[in-house]
This record gives structure tokens, sequence and C-alpha cells, in this order.
């Protein structure tokens, strides 16, 4: 007859209150039932499921991220270097000093057409001389980054994009000068305060500052630099078919912020040059405030950050989904018998034998 005490029953504990399952020092985390890991083993499952998401979602993040930036560069703004001295000193582009870089705005020209007194970047007709010279690249990468630095304004612009200021618009007639050597539109003089080293008078109409009447046809304008006599401009090529002037519809945009360097950062402003003096001009008084000209130049980015909005919170979604998605395994339900180790259970072998 065996002196030992009854066998104890298996303890019968809820699913919730097991004891506890943490591995011992001596004895190592174990595997669940099904093969997979426990612990830090599972934390770094989800670590890996993680990085192979990412890496999955890295190449159409790209995609999308270069047709935005594609759209913004076509309809919206687009970033221009400025190598040539034509613009100085609004625009530093000198030798031997730090190029700007302007944002060009496309908006203001959606629904309305270059007015005196705004700076434009325009593809110049293929009678105008290149202001500068541009190696062109020796293969198709180093094609692929000239193109992507001119879309960031990092790189010199194609040979036929210039800059200038708009001085006289379709239906007008420009010449110089007056007694004081002002260029006249309409034969009322310009108020031009950004002028930088004009051309000499009295040197004759190739080299000095005088010039004939020109009158502007529909549709396009006359421009000209503001360092005068630096500037490869309308003047300069009065002899080609269109008398100097340049198309509308090779207008890119209006030059509306200086991005670079940082001591030049700024938004250009478009002076009322002639003063509301020209037929269907706006009144002085009433032209674009710098407080409106800025508020053009947010409308893209307004309009790219609300495009992007929806794409945002369509990952943000998909992550919430996956974070608080249903589980793979089952919940337990009802109550388990918890075995206890055969060194704890006295007497079984001995009742057993």
């Amino acid at each position: 007859m065996s002196t030992h005490g009854p066998a104890e029953p298996a303890d019968a504990r809820p699913t919730g209150q097991s004891a506890s399952t943490e591995p011992t020092p001596e004895s190592p985390a174990r595997d669940t039932a099904d093969g997979a890991p426990t612990g830090s083993g599972r934390r770094g499952g989800k670590d890996r499921a993680k990085k192979g998401s990412l890496l999955r979602e890295l190449p159409v993040l790209l995609v999308i991220a270069f047709v935005l930036a594609l759209l913004v560069k076509t309809f919206l703004v687009q970033a221009f270097f400025i190598p040539s001295g034509s613009m100085e000193q609004t625009l530093h582009g000198c030798t031997g000093c730090t190029g700007d870089r302007v944002l060009v705005n496309k908006v203001p020209y959606w629904f309305g057409e270059p007015e005196p007194g705004d700076i434009v970047v325009f593809r110049g007709p293929d009678t105008w001389s290149p202001e500068i010279a541009v190696e062109e690249p020796g293969n198709w990468l180093s094609g692929a980054l000239l193109t992507l630095g001119r879309a960031i304004g990092v790189a010199p612009p194609s040979e036929d994009d210039y800059v200038k200021r708009v001085i006289a618009v379709g239906g007008q007639t420009v010449e110089c000068c007056d007694p004081e050597g002002r260029v006249l539109v309409d034969g009322e003089p310009l108020d031009e305060p950004y002028i930088y080293q004009d051309s000499p008078l009295g040197t004759g109409t190739s080299t000095g500052r005088e010039f004939g009447q020109v009158r502007v046809p529909e549709g396009r304008l006359w421009v000209m630099g503001d360092h005068r006599s630096a500037s490869a401009d309308s003047k300069a090529h009065m002899d080609d078919e269109y008398a100097g002037t340049i198309a509308v519809d090779d207008v890119i945009g209006k030059a509306a912020l200086i991005v670079w360097p940082l001591d030049r950062f700024g938004v250009l402003d478009s002076p009322d040059i002639q003063q509301g003096q020209a037929e269907g001009l706006a009144p002085t008084g009433s032209q674009p405030t710098p407080v409106q000209d800025t508020a053009a130049l947010a409308a893209p980015y307004a309009l790219g950050l609300a495009g992007a909005a929806p794409l945002s919170a369509w990952r943000r979604r998909r992550r919430g989904a996956r974070l608080t998605g249903p589980s793979r395994r089952p919940p337990r339900t009802g109550w388990r018998r918890v075995r206890r180790p055969a060194q704890t259970r006295p007497g079984r072998d001995a009742d057993a034998g």
C-alpha cells in the first residue's frame, strides 16, 4: 500500500489566467505549436515584414513623385538658373558671382498675358543668338542629369531660354529716346529705376541707346534686359522678321522669387513702368501688390498639398488596416488544463509501479 498521499489533480485555470510561460534563464524561449517564433523572434518577423513592404512600395512612390514633379514643372512652377548678366542687378548672373536661382510662376498667365514691368522667362526665336553656351551631353545619363538639374534650377538652362523684362505689349509703339535718354512707349517716357549701366547716348543704333520706333504686333512683346549695355534683347534683334519682338506663346512664366543664394531670397516685384497710360492697362494703384504676387506663387504649393493629401490618407488607411486587422490565429476560449512537470507530481511514478 502506497504511503504517498493522493495524486494532486492538474490545475484548471482560465485561459486568461494561465501560468507564466516566460522562459527562465535555464530554459530558452520555445516555439509555438505551429512553428512561429515567440518573443523577439516574432518582433523580428514584423520588422522584416515592414522592411519588405517598404521596399515593395518604394518604386511606386518614386514613380508618383516623378509624375507629380513633372506636372508641377509643366503647369505650376519651374526653377531656373540665371547664368547671364543681362538682368544685373535685379538678377545676379555675372562672371565670378553666385548665379541666382529663381522660381518661375506659370499661374499668373493661365488667364492673362504678361504686362509691362513683368520679368519673364521665354523661349527665344530662332533668329536670336544664345547668350550662353551650353555643352550638349555626350550620353543618355548625362542628358538625364542635365534635364533633372534644369528642372530643379541647379544647371544652366537651354541655350534658347532667356530672361528679360517686358517693356511694351501688342498694339503699343516703343522707341528711344526722349531728351533725357528715356525709352518711350506710345510717346510717354518710362519710369525704370531698375536699369543698371545703360547704353551710351549718341553712338548710333548698333551700340548706343537709340533705336527707331517699332509697333509691337498683337500677341507679341518687346523685352529688354535691366543691364542695358550687356543685354542681347529686342533692340539687338530689330532686323529679324518680327522686329525683335517675341511671341506671348513662347513665354514660360513670370520670374517671381529668388530662392538662392539665401542672402538674396525675396519676391521679384513688377513695377508699373508705364504709369497706367497705355490702352487696356489697369490704372496706377491697381497693379498686383507684393502680397498678391506671393499668394499667386504659393498657389501651386497649395494645389500640390491638396493633390498629395488623398494619397497620404490612403497610405495611412492601408497601414492602419495592416496593424489592426484580424489575427491569423483564432482566439482561445474556455478552460485548458495546465500539466505540471513530472518532477512536481510526487508519487505518480510510485503509483504506476
